[in-house]
């Protein structure tokens, strides 16, 4: 048998998502570190991390929609044979609809991802006078953005130092998988939309990738650098969706935002042990991830609406191991160690804020 050559996989898995990527987080299977499978037929594809037994699925298969119950079945087939489970993690209502017809599955509501047609956003900003503050302070400290060709911000030294000082202020180590922070040098399809200050260099960016067949775009990352004036992020996002808006484009979402309720779903449908899990989560994790704290920040550009995003389980029974093996994707490993790294690094961070404010009242 002919071996495919070098790279054939991700160029075979690439093509398939921008003739039928649907989900928002379809691109992000060709994150790094993400694998693929093919269907026999060669006409879908899907992308994954294996964990404690369990194949955790980026979103969902990426396929014309009318083959996607066959495309399950035949995936779900070969991972019963190996004595596996599966879990899609990140689904919309296209999967969702049809697993919950079938039945037998455990399904965990993540949260809910705002979306808009990008040609209402002028009016959003135009009625909001707010927001008009945000870009006018931005605009007022010389902030301007622009967008960069592909070319010119792959592994861009700017963007790079933006990214570090970025994740030197996040409560978590870096997550991988549908979060992986490290994509400047795959930007063939991605949109980089770049924040400078005239005469202080790039302070932020924006990453956007693409939903082919919904004709939109996927907000992937907002990284904000140490110098970055308030209200660079809302210009970063101005900018990228008036852009969005004068190219036709029909969708845009800024992401999942983890444990939001905006969707207003029926949470019982969580078994019990979870919602308190979660509740706890959302009570005391904040040092970690203010879960609220993103929330309520992409609410206030007013989405036309906000699409609730599943965890979808193969068997009701798995669903703690499920779970463990979801946060073993993200972690990169395993995740009582990634916990141990958060915790010694909120220590760091919080000794650091005890020794600044004891220096302060010295030199009072």
């Amino acid at each position: 048998m002919t071996e495919p050559p070098p790279g054939w996989a991700f160029e075979r898995a690439r093509a398939l998502v921008l003739e039928h990527g649907w989900n928002a987080t379809a691109y992000q299977i060709l994150n790094p570190g993400i694998a693929h499978w093919f269907s026999a037929g060669g006409d879908a594809v899907l992308g994954y991390a294996r964990a404690r037994g369990v194949y955790v699925v980026a979103g969902a298969p990426v396929c014309p929609e009318a083959r996607l119950g066959d495309v399950v079945d035949e995936f779900e087939r070969e991972v019963r044979v190996r004595g596996q489970h599966v879990c899609y993690f990140g689904a919309e209502h296209r999967l969702e609809r049809l697993l919950r017809a079938r039945g037998g599955r455990a399904m965990v509501v993540l949260g809910a991802q705002p979306a808009w047609h990008p040609a209402d956003w002028p009016p959003i900003i135009a009625q909001h006078a707010s927001l008009r503050a945000q870009l006018n302070r931005a605009r007022n400290k010389r902030v301007a953005v622009r967008e960069w060709s592909a070319a010119e911000a792959r592994d861009h030294a700017a963007l790079w130092r933006c990214l570090g000082e970025w994740g030197a202020t996040r409560g978590l180590p870096p997550m991988h998988f549908l979060v992986e922070p490290r994509t400047l040098g795959r930007l063939d399809d991605r949109r980089v939309f770049v924040a400078e200050v005239a005469g202080g260099g790039v302070v932020g960016f924006l990453l956007a990738s693409p939903v082919p067949r919904r004709r939109g775009w996927l907000v992937e990352q907002i990284i904000r650098g140490r110098g970055a004036p308030n209200g660079t992020n809302e210009l970063l996002i101005d900018t990228a969706m008036r852009a969005f808006a004068r190219e036709g484009a029909e969708y845009a979402t800024l992401g999942l935002s983890p444990l939001s309720r905006r969707a207003r779903l029926d949470e019982t449908m969580n078994p019990a042990w979870l919602r308190v899990v979660l509740a706890w989560v959302r009570a005391h994790g904040r040092r970690f991830y203010n879960f609220d704290g993103l929330d309520a920040f992409k609410a206030k550009f007013a989405p036309s609406r906000w699409e609730p995003v599943y965890a979808i389980a193969d068997d009701r029974r798995a669903l703690p191991r499920t779970l463990f093996a979801i946060a073993a994707a993200f972690s990169g490993g395993s995740p009582i160690r990634f916990v141990g790294r958060a915790i010694l690094g909120a220590a760091r961070t919080e000794a650091g804020w005890a020794m600044e404010a004891a220096r302060d009242t010295v030199r009072r």
